[in-house]
């Protein structure tokens, strides 16, 4: 075999193996999510309440190819069969990525949100990529399908005080108004919803649990490289999953969609479904 040869037949095989590594993160961003499960035991938890369940999704980030409204409609149609009682949105809807092959219109984003059924309703807090593109439709389009948005806002359900703190990576984040906004509402079980967990190390006092999404828990993970990136100014801190931070527990979401490609490497899609109950029940 001449050199030649031997090199054409070298970079064939080296173009098969690109394009399988690419189908193969493809079909990861697109698999069904992964349901984790999980119990807060809360100490003050009000007598005679049973438990609660609530559903954390994050970074649905509708855009073509991986994510048209018709994908998050049949993963809606599925999380509404775990019956949660509350759902918890941390931000993110839309993808304006520049290699999307379709950008969505703020109604086609949010209308499979619209089939989220939960008795305690459903409460999104924005994140970057919802400020980058058209903000106050999204909003408008949330709350014409009686989906309660909050931007360092802070709403009481049942025995619940859930705080919404607006997206820190592109700067709208106002965690003493958020937690002042919680006070004002009295007692209750408080919950932080944000869409970076970076505001974790600000927090004035410690909530029963805070939820968010934003590193898509690093989206591209390779065996011995890790992820490329987190995008977390504190690395791999808040990186994914069940975290405990010094006391505080935080609930970090993989997403349902994908950031600048539409590829997925040893994250799969997730969300999270968690149950709040007393301390006691959970010895």
């Amino acid at each position: 075999m001449t050199p030649r040869r031997r090199w054409l037949r070298w970079a064939a095989l080296v173009a098969l193996f690109g394009v399988a590594l690419l189908a193969k993160g493809y079909w990861n961003a697109t698999r069904d999510p992964v349901v984790r499960t999980a119990t807060v035991a809360v100490d003050a938890w009000p007598a005679g309440q049973p438990p609660l369940k609530i559903l954390l999704l994050s970074d649905t980030h509708v855009a073509g190819p991986d994510m048209p409204p018709a994908r998050l409609s049949r993963i809606v149609g599925d999380l509404n069969r775990l019956k949660p009682d509350l759902v918890l949105i941390a931000g993110d809807l839309v993808s304006e990525r520049r290699g999307a092959t379709h950008i969505y219109t703020p109604a086609e984003v949010v209308a499979p949100l619209g089939g989220l059924k939960a008795p305690l309703g459903v409460i999104v807090a924005p994140g970057n990529h919802d400020h980058w593109f058209e903000p106050d439709a999204l909003r408008g389009e949330l709350e014409k399908r009686g989906i309660r948005v909050l931007q360092n806002e802070a709403v009481k359900l049942g025995p619940l005080i859930v705080g919404g703190v607006d997206d820190d990576y592109s700067g709208h984040d106002d965690v003493p108004a958020t937690f002042a906004a919680m006070d004002r509402l009295g007692a209750g079980v408080p919950l932080l919803l944000t869409h970076s967990p970076d505001i974790i190390p600000d927090l004035p006092r410690p909530v029963a649990a805070v939820f968010a999404g934003h590193t898509h828990c690093g989206q591209i993970r390779f065996p011995f490289v890790g992820a490329l990136t987190y995008v977390s100014r504190y690395g791999d801190r808040f990186a994914c999953g069940d975290i405990d931070d010094k006391g505080q527990r935080v609930f970090v979401g993989a997403g349902l969609g994908t950031s600048l490609m539409p590829l997925r490497f040893n994250t799969p899609p997730d969300a999270w479904l968690i149950t709040l109950q007393p301390k006691a029940a959970a010895r």
